[in-house]
């Protein structure tokens, strides 16, 4: 049995990992900045031990590292910066071996390894060159574009109105991943160190087009759907790190050899892109997050 310390594990990858390591028997050590949280809570009700942690307290890191077997990290420029970012990630992996942990399971992105330019995966790159520099064995799973964001943003508010706003040609490949199969190919790593110690593998589970997407999300939720290509130039206005990954998915692509993944990983139960969106609960999540837009509006 496994003691896993999980950081980010009230967000969406480190709380897949977190729940497929429970379901498996093994003890998880939730690290979080807000262990009070209903995430956090959720967490605990599940048997996890939450412990508060911060990535800027290096006392907290150590003191909630102690006693651990092994750790699922994961970092995110997203709500601080990328300089952040590094930094917080060069910390965690410093904390990691001075623990004398005996894996480290690293998820970053696909391709971030390959020079693309795009300033989110290039911080990424930059903790994994560190993660490689240490003294500690290592994995990095690199997922590629995460499913759960079509449930959300720009896209679910387009889906209210029948169309599918993506900033791709319709006909341009994109692999795709749930966070469910992020976290279930994590444990499976964690569980088998000698196997994938020293190993970098991007994952995904599915690749579609834009169109491809617009018609399985219509047969989901009950309605038409039709894609329509945001232009780079709208998303730039708004951040030009995404434009750029947009950018390089519809120039280079995000190619990720899916095929091998299913064939090799069996146990990992990898989800299509039909399979992610016909278990989602489209009706709540149409209407209640068009309620509480109503409500930030006129407040």
């Amino acid at each position: 049995m496994l003691t896993v310390a999980v950081t980010g594990a009230t967000g969406a990858q480190g709380g897949a990992t977190a729940r497929a390591l429970l379901r498996t028997g093994h003890r998880v050590r939730a690290l979080t900045r807000h262990p009070t949280s209903p995430a956090a809570e959720a967490l605990r009700d599940l048997g996890a031990e939450v412990r508060q942690a911060d990535f800027d307290d290096r006392v907290s890191l150590d003191a909630a590292l102690a006693g651990s077997t092994s750790l699922f990290a994961v970092t995110t420029p997203f709500g601080t910066d990328l300089a952040t970012e590094v930094r917080h990630g060069r910390a965690l992996v410093d904390a990691a071996a001075a623990a004398g942990l005996g894996h480290v399971v690293l998820t970053t992105a696909a391709h971030a390894d390959q020079g693309t330019g795009v300033p989110h995966y290039d911080s990424k790159h930059l903790v994994e060159q560190h993660l490689h520099a240490s003294a500690v064995p290592w994995t990095v799973i690199a997922p590629a574009a995460f499913m759960d964001n079509y449930a959300s943003g720009w896209t679910l508010d387009g889906l209210r109105t029948g169309t599918f706003a993506w900033p791709m040609p319709a006909d341009r490949p994109l692999t795709l991943i749930p966070t469910v199969d992020i976290g279930a190919f994590a444990a499976l790593v964690l569980e088998r160190p000698g196997e994938f110690a020293g190993r970098r593998i991007d994952i995904a589970s599915d690749e579609r087009t834009p169109s491809q997407m617009a018609e399985i999300l219509a047969a989901a939720i009950g309605q038409a759907i039709t894609h329509q290509r945001v232009p780079l130039d709208r998303v730039r206005h708004w951040s030009a790190d995404l434009a750029a990954m947009f950018e390089y998915f519809t120039t280079v692509g995000l190619h990720v050899d899916v095929a091998a993944l299913r064939r090799d990983y069996p146990e990992v139960g990898w989800h299509s892109f039909a399979d992610w969106a016909t278990a989602q609960d489209w009706p709540t999540l149409l209407s209640t997050e068009a309620t509480e837009r109503r409500s930030s509006t006129r407040a």
